[in-house]
């Protein structure tokens, strides 16, 4: 698997990003089984708990085109700095119960990525197991 496709296609959505109160544009893109990307990038909103993160807008596209966890092969996530960025805990929360917890996490940043998955992102994920 190419990582650095999807981290590249992830930079690609950060430019659709709509920051204009942190000013930190975040990207993201899902690989699916059948080859196709689908990219996220965070928009914000005046009412902060409005806001919506670059992961769970592109895995959320993912579903709303009919795709399901297995579906999902990879997720890359960028930030604007040089630094990899992770996930927030609503995300964590989301992406375990929306993708597999083995599926390739990617973080990215402009020079480099680090590959993780969600079982090592949140350990003890809660699920609908738990209710």
């Amino acid at each position: 698997m190419d990582y650095q496709k999807l981290v590249d296609e992830a930079f690609l959505g950060r430019e659709n990003a709509y920051a204009p109160y942190s000013h930190f544009k975040v990207g993201a893109a899902v690989l699916l089984n059948d080859g196709e990307i689908i990219r996220g990038c965070n928009i914000e909103n005046a009412a902060y708990g409005s806001s919506m993160c670059a992961e769970r807008n592109a895995v959320y596209q993912a579903y709303c085109r009919g795709y399901h966890k297995e579906d999902i092969k990879a997720l890359a996530i960028v930030g604007d700095g040089p630094t990899l960025i992770s996930p927030c805990g609503a995300c964590r929360q989301v992406l375990g119960e929306l993708m597999q917890l083995d599926t390739p996490v990617i973080l990215g940043a402009r020079d480099r990525y680090e590959v993780t998955n969600m079982k090592e992102l949140l350990p003890r994920t809660f699920t609908e197991k738990d209710m």
